[in-house]
């Protein structure tokens, strides 16, 4: 049995480094099904989505246990390669492998066929290659149409091995969902589904002279399982209506995993992508007029709620005058003091945050949105990462008389600063809630009251009609819920709110920003 490629000690530091970066830019990380990659030694393509350029590779090499996987092998955009900068050195040095483009040649052809000769040598030694079957990178609420780079590469690797009785190669398919791909501290779930195992003896029909409509077929069939992990939405408004679907099923505070609370919005956006399908395609059974209307209705709902700056809970759950001014000083007392103690650690993470939005600021002048928002977060990661690193030099360079002390006491205070800016951010974003609340009035408030309670009925009969639970809020604490950021119960509550590792959140849609992120860009 092949036993793989020994790892290089460039790649171990680049997992290592980066496992500590992502942590700190996303606030959870959660994988799923990691028990079912194939262990080192036996051949291996991974195959996701792809909607964050450098950052999904980044995930899937961090997110396979050093146990199971020794080394994911990468492939990149070959114009990446023989730059004198810290990207390129990154990529070189992991052992990928240039992909050439149609699109960046000047007369449009390519010539990958040394490219695929080494992933298949790669493959035949045991070990794990990663493809994007997509093509490219971009900033799209939907995945695009999959080449088939990854069948006939399938197809090309055991028509060399068809001799071989004891041969096989897995298809590993993974779906990446960001919550905000490049907002800081959001969250991020990676799923990896049942390995597609292939033999020559089992799979002739791959074998060389393979007829094409094999090739499309397994294209295909790897669509469907990236898909179905993740958020697939031909609009962003659409993806904006299902999150507001799934708010008022599993309301705020419901104690559910972050895959749960992915697949309870992908089970109410593909309800709603039926509506957008002719009669003829969404089948012989199309969903009843009031589900399209339902879905309008919603679009509606989430406009007002965004022009009154409040969130849906603050409607479920309304509060009197006399328990929202005392909150108000609260708030505002708990985030002023949260923000007075982290002054001193963010003297250190200013440069930081300056430097990252500088780069962030110039980068997306170099294009449109499609074409440049999903490398924001990598130039986040590198940028913070490299002025991280500055600054930490920087500040034991300073009190290098006590170096010994300050090079682990910066980092700590760093980290500490973060937890409270967090918490700072959270108390403050609650309290301008509030303040827009009591600007909002009563008599707005009892009419967006009643058109709530009449779309939390038409969602709860939309939950059962689809195969949703009916009662969410016990159904997903029981199945689910120690995950990262999640609690159970009051003591455990008030414990994890002032947890150093974590902090505790209540929405998945939360990120550090000082307000709550619901909208989406425009739908060219």
């Amino acid at each position: 049995m092949a036993t793989g490629t020994p790892t290089p000690w460039s790649y171990t530091l680049i997992r290592y480094l980066f496992k500590f970066v992502l942590k700190i830019f996303y606030g959870t990380i959660v994988v799923e099904n990691a028990h079912l990659i194939p262990q080192t030694g036996r051949s291996c393509i991974v195959c996701a989505n792809h909607s964050n350029s450098l950052t999904d590779a980044l995930l899937l090499v961090t997110s396979m246990p050093s146990e199971r996987r020794n080394m994911l092998r990468l492939t990149a955009k070959a114009t990446q390669f023989g730059h004198r900068t810290f990207t390129s050195w990154l990529i070189e040095s992991a052992g990928t492998i240039p992909i050439k483009r149609r699109m960046d040649s000047a007369d449009g052809s390519v010539d990958n066929s040394e490219a695929m000769l080494k992933l298949m040598e790669a493959l035949e030694l045991g070990d794990a290659v990663c493809l994007f079957p997509e093509g490219m990178s971009r900033y799209h609420p939907t995945i695009a149409p999959l080449k088939t780079g990854v069948a006939r590469l399938v197809s090309d690797v055991l028509s060399r091995n068809r001799d071989d009785p004891t041969f096989e190669i897995s298809v590993l398919t993974c779906s990446i969902t960001y919550m905000h791909r490049q907002h800081f501290r959001s969250d991020v779930l990676v799923t990896f589904h049942e390995p597609m195992i292939f033999r020559p003896s089992d799979n002739p029909e791959l074998l060389t002279p393979v007829n094409y409509d094999e090739i499309k077929s397994l294209t295909s069939q790897l669509y469907q399982k990236i898909s179905m992990g993740t958020i697939d939405s031909p609009s962003w408004d659409l993806i904006r209506t299902a999150r507001l679907a799934g708010r008022l099923y599993a309301p705020f505070g419901t104690r559910m995993t972050l895959g749960d609370h992915v697949r309870v919005l992908r089970t109410f956006l593909e309800a709603f992508k039926i509506t957008e399908l002719p009669i003829n395609e969404s089948g012989s059974k199309a969903l009843p007029k009031e589900h399209t209307q339902l879905r309008f209705d919603l679009k509606a709902y989430q406009d007002q709620l965004a022009q009154c700056g409040i969130k849906d809970d603050r409607i479920r759950r309304p509060l009197p005058r006399r328990i929202i001014f005392p909150r108000l000083l609260i708030r505002l007392t708990w985030s002023i003091f949260l923000f007075a103690i982290s002054l001193p650690g963010l003297s250190l993470w200013v440069p930081i945050f300056l430097t990252t939005f500088y780069a962030v600021h110039n980068f997306k002048k170099t294009g449109p949105i499609f074409d440049t928002w999903d490398e924001i977060a990598q130039y986040k990661l590198i940028y913070g990462l490299m002025s991280g690193l500055c600054v930490w030099c920087a500040a034991v360079i300073f009190t290098f008389p006590y170096a010994s002390i300050t090079f682990f006491l910066i980092p700590a205070m760093m980290w500490i600063t973060l937890r409270w800016l967090e918490d700072a951010v959270s108390a403050f974003r609650a309290f301008t809630a509030l303040l827009r609340l009591l600007r909002v009035g009563k008599p707005m408030l009892k009419t967006m009251y009643e058109r709530r309670k009449d779309l939390y009925g038409r969602i709860m009969n939309l939950a059962v009609e689809i195969g949703l639970p009916e009662n969410p809020e016990s159904h997903f604490a029981e199945t689910g819920g120690w995950e990262k950021g999640r609690v159970r119960g009051t003591w455990d509550s008030r414990a994890r709110y002032f947890s150093i590792k974590r902090r505790r959140k209540r929405d998945w849609n939360e990120t550090l920003r000082l307000y709550d992120k619901v909208d989406y860009p425009e739908d060219e």
